[in-house]
């Protein structure tokens, strides 16, 4: 394919670095919230929602003071959500949970179980013709070609009422694990000579034991690996409608377009490093202290090569330690928590104790050595990413795959926010932006 001349495109790239640069004081004149954050860090708020609630402070004596993070799915904490699965799977109860708004019966459940089961279909000759061509290490690419390639075989794309979309949505829903998962063997095959296999999904098994299935050559799994992923596909489901990728649904929904063209949108903007590809950072960095430390358990090492991450001489020089602090939580982060559970407990299972101590000796030592290095407004404690690549790995999944696996959980929280858009907004989101551009003759 021609490419455009690389001496022509570093003379532009130039001229649009002296152009485009607007000054940093005038945000602050026009009071311009850079990142849609004030000057704590809080998102400006753009909407209601009633699928999902953050909480990071609460009012005391009139003040807001930080608390330990709360994250609500329909009403409900989601301590008590996990809890309440017990040893079950929970991913297909959860996403009706959130989807439709309540809880469902017994015999809700099997039935929408019933309708995934059934769902997990794909056009005939679909995964040869459509995701075995062109095949990457970029999944999440692969991933949102098949889906504006399904729009191709919906006959009713046109209808983007709440009730059409929502079955659009559940297809989807149903859908991805097969697009991720055969977009991973795909290139593994055709990119890395290796073996190629696809296995179908079986009706017997929930949407966790699939993926696993479908993943491993030999279709072998643990229930305790299942329930694992189970739980961390959960916890990626939703998180509030702020997040990049859940405010491009909103933004996308609102301007009437369909649900397939929405869906890829969001999957464009999870794939960024600052979104949904954290923990693919952190595995790194933890190869990387991995490399320059030899005693997990030597806490002085541990402190002075973080400090060394700190001040940008470590790892990538970019000062950041990955997998710590987050955008709304400052105590804690709750799916951090439930993810560390999970880690204990495989880390048992796959003889990775030694691994675990590490990251244990990290989510210790880095908010303090962050806390002295940084001027901090808000307090720093691991997130989510923390642990789950750490799990991913545990799992036998694949880094290629990490983002993949957040979309596959995050497909539920943007249809129910795309329906909730459908539903109440009659508006085109259309934020302003003020013009500080010099008039010429």
């Amino acid at each position: 394919m021609p490419r455009t001349d690389r001496n022509y495109i570093l003379e532009k790239e130039a001229l649009c670095e002296k152009n485009d640069a607007i000054p940093r004081e005038l945000y602050e004149t026009y009071n311009v919230k850079k990142g849609l954050r004030d000057e704590k860090g809080r998102g400006v708020p753009t909407g209601l929602t009633n699928i999902s609630k953050i909480v990071a402070s609460k009012e005391v004596n009139g003040e807001t003071v930080p608390c330990d993070g709360e994250l609500w799915y329909r009403g409900y904490r989601i301590e008590t959500l996990i809890d309440g699965l017990g040893n079950a799977m929970g991913y297909e109860r959860i996403a009706y949970l959130l989807l439709m708004g309540e809880l469902p019966s017994k015999e809700e459940e099997e039935r929408f179980r019933q309708v995934l089961s059934d769902c997990r279909t794909l056009p005939t000759n679909f995964t040869r013709d459509v995701i075995m061509k062109a095949a990457s290490d970029d999944i999440m690419n692969s991933i949102t070609k098949s889906v504006l390639t399904l729009a191709s075989y919906d006959h009713n794309i046109k209808d983007t009422g709440p009730g059409n979309s929502l079955g659009q949505c559940i297809q989807l829903i149903s859908e991805f694990p097969m697009l991720a998962v055969y977009a991973y063997h795909a290139y593994n095959h055709y990119e890395k000579n290796a073996s190629m296999f696809i296995h179908r999904p079986d009706p017997a098994l929930s949407t966790a034991e699939n993926i696993l299935m479908m993943m491993r050559p030999d279709q072998k799994f643990s229930h305790t690996e299942a329930k694992v992923l189970d739980t961390a596909l959960i916890l990626h489901m939703e998180h509030g409608g702020g997040n990049n990728s859940t405010f491009t649904t909103r933004v996308v929904t609102s301007s009437g377009a369909d649900t397939y063209s929405t869906v890829a949108a969001s999957m464009s903007s999870l794939k960024g490093p600052k979104h949904g590809g954290a923990n693919i950072k952190v595995m790194e960095m933890m190869e990387d202290i991995r490399a320059h430390i030899a005693d997990y358990a030597d806490l002085d090492a541990i402190r002075a090569y973080l400090g060394k991450i700190v001040d940008k001489e470590a790892f990538d020089q970019k000062g950041l330690v990955y997998g710590m602090g987050h955008a709304v939580y400052s105590l804690s982060d709750p799916r951090e928590r439930i993810l560390k559970k999970c880690a204990e407990e495989l880390a048992k299972e796959k003889g990775r104790e030694q691994d675990l101590l590490l990251y244990e000796n990290i989510e210790a030592i880095a908010p303090k050595v962050i806390a002295e290095k940084r001027r901090i407004i808000k307090g720093v404690s691991p997130n989510v990413d923390f642990y789950s690549g750490f799990l991913y790995d545990m799992l036998g999944i694949p880094v290629e795959m990490f983002t993949a696996f957040f979309a596959i959980a995050r497909v539920v929280g943007w249809s129910a926010h795309r329906i909730e858009e459908l539903i109440c907004m009659d508006k085109i989101i259309r934020p302003a932006y003020l013009s500080v551009m010099e008039e010429k003759e």
